[in-house]
């Protein structure tokens, strides 16, 4: 007699805005199309289309007046609200987490697989900068502190319950070793290499910044640095460093285009001589859908993107977080003579097809 299939449950962390965790959540919906979505907060005008006939169930927290609006403050109910979702009616669990979302409760028989975008940086490796370019009152700092010291402690102990953990990307791998003391396999997340095509005439008319706007994007580095080129830079993006940013920008080079639609963000990839990418990420989808448009990256030589981006090849890494070293950089790409086919070839690695594949592969065996 076949075996029957696994009943499957999907745990996404919130559905509010649409970014990378969004997209590993829409190929996982197409892998498993009837696995439920729980999730600590649902805002509907925030869901992908694509998760339309989803079946979607928030936390009792999303029940608290405005919550979609104000999750982050919540963040210490984040291990109540998570710990609430029934799962008792699956044989597997799949946890899509960078903050609390694998600290679901299971029993002896289910199996527990875990695809982790980080542990909780915030309460980690992020702690210091958090504290330190956060503007909190002495008491709301006091309640950071202490919420912080209890989830460290709750986010190690869940993850000793996880079954299976599948890291983002070698640098998350050695992340989940370091702070849980387990083991993971390596699965990069989906490009979608079909969207983010090269253009047939390239312009390379300017470079590209392309982020949200936060202390460890590094942004403020390349404004610093634009200010005393005479190449136009187009930034996209938006957040809390919006006003600094724009008061740097001394440069009439300097161009702030906003947040833009994806059909706009794939000209500009399509476009510019170079992205540019400062911070250090976990994994970096936007230099992956640089490289699919055949474009060269020019970024900071830490994280993921040590993963995606082949020096002289896809790009140029600088080892310094410093004007001098970004400038280098920069000179090294304008003197390069890229070959953009190759660019995007490298960047199709990290196709959604494959993500898939090597996905179900490993749902197999779990089986």
């Amino acid at each position: 007699m076949d075996k029957a299939p696994p009943r499957i449950a999907l745990i996404h962390e919130w559905l509010i805005t649409f970014g990378g965790a969004e997209r590993v959540l829409i190929e996982m919906h197409k892998m498993f199309p009837t696995a439920p979505i729980f999730t600590l907060f649902h805002d509907p005008e925030g869901t992908p289309e694509e998760l339309a006939d989803a079946h979607i169930i928030p936390s009792v927290l999303n029940r608290f007046p405005g919550a979609t609006r104000r999750h982050q403050s919540l963040l210490p109910f984040y291990p109540y609200g998570v710990e609430q979702f029934d799962l008792r009616d699956y044989d597997l669990v799949i946890s899509l987490s960078h903050a609390a979302a694998k600290g679901v409760l299971t029993h002896s028989r289910q199996t527990h697989l875990c695809y982790c975008y980080t542990p909780m940086r915030y309460v980690w490796e992020l702690y210091q900068t958090y504290l330190k370019h956060t503007r909190l009152s002495r008491f709301k700092e006091f309640v950071f502190r202490a919420a912080a010291h209890y989830l460290r402690m709750w986010d190690w102990q869940t993850a000793q319950r996880v079954d299976k953990f599948i890291a983002i990307s070698e640098t998350v791998q050695r992340r989940i070793e370091n702070i849980y003391n387990r083991k993971s396999a390596v699965i990069y997340p989906p490009v979608d290499t079909d969207f983010f095509v090269p253009a047939a005439d390239r312009a390379d008319e300017y470079f590209l910044l392309v982020g949200r706007f936060v202390p460890y994007k590094g942004m403020e580095l390349v404004i610093d640095t634009f200010n005393y080129r005479d190449e136009p830079l187009l930034v996209v993006g938006d957040g809390p460093l919006r006003k600094r940013l724009l008061d740097m920008a001394r440069s009439p080079r300097i161009e702030f285009l906003g947040t833009v639609s994806d059909d706009e963000l794939r000209v500009l990839y399509q476009n510019a001589t170079a992205l540019i990418f400062p911070g250090e990420e976990d994994f970096g989808l936007i230099p992956c859908e640089a490289q699919a448009c055949g474009t060269p990256v020019v970024a900071y030589g830490r994280g993921g993107v040590t993963e995606t981006v082949v020096p002289g090849a896809t790009g140029v890494l600088f080892a310094d977080h410093t004007p001098e070293a970004l400038e280098r950089a920069l000179d090294e790409c304008v003197k390069t003579d890229w070959y953009h086919a190759a660019i995007r070839d490298n960047a199709l690695k990290f196709a959604a097809p494959v993500f898939r594949e090597r996905m179900k592969n490993a749902v197999a065996q779990l089986n």
